[in-house]
């Protein structure tokens, strides 16, 4: 599916309208992941498509002539499928956050992957996306950024209060959480897989590191 706007994809662990609203602002193509197009249906949002194995889709129905992409499969999930079908600038993720946490562990080895196009998973807290090889973040200072690695890597900061150049970090050792800004922040990674977890009110500004 292409989009030459961002996508706001919608998924089944309890999206918020709120964060919905937000992300349409940047991402205006509303795209449902599965059983999220009955969870946009139920509070007032019309999915322009629908994407996933449909097993747990039950409003069908109600989405009249909207385009359904039924991927047949269980070797990936329903978020995995959408990041992969997607054609656009970014994707905005409402609904992953709060899911089942065996769901939200599937969601973020998706994102550490970098499947598709750069995505923001939006929570009711925080904010999480993959990092990229190199990223610049303006954030005001004392801002909490937490770093979890997916995978053993190794990277170099700068513009954090505990720098992560010389680290092995890996996901069964030592990680990079509740880390503090001190100044522009700069990230150099040597390897895929790892998340940048900030505030939510960080939004706008990592839409702006990651999309320019």
């Amino acid at each position: 599916m292409q989009s030459r706007a961002g996508v706001t994809l919608v998924g089944a662990g309890e999206p918020r309208r709120e964060d919905i609203e937000e992300a349409l602002k940047s991402a205006p193509c509303l795209v449902a992941a599965d059983g999220g197009a009955d969870r946009a249906l139920a509070l007032g949002f019309a999915p322009e498509a629908v994407i996933g194995d449909l097993d747990s889709l039950t409003g069908r129905a109600a989405l009249g002539d909207t385009p359904i992409f039924e991927i047949d499969e269980q070797e990936t999930t329903d978020f995995e499928k959408c990041l992969s079908l997607i054609d656009a600038s970014l994707i905005l993720a409402c609904g992953f956050a709060e899911a089942r946490i065996d769901h939200s562990l599937a969601v973020y080895s998706a994102l550490a992957r970098r499947i598709g196009p750069p995505t923001i998973v939006i929570g009711s807290e925080d904010i999480v996306f993959a990092a990229p090889d190199e990223i610049a973040l303006d954030l005001p200072v004392g801002t909490r950024v937490s770093l979890f690695p997916m995978a053993p890597l190794t990277g170099r900061s700068a513009g954090l209060e505990w720098p992560i150049e010389g680290l092995g970090l890996t996901p069964m050792g030592r990680i990079g959480t509740s880390n503090r800004v001190t100044g522009p922040v700069r990230l150099a990674l040597d390897a895929p897989g790892m998340l940048v977890i900030l505030p939510r009110e960080t939004l706008p500004r990592a839409l702006t590191a990651l999309t320019g």
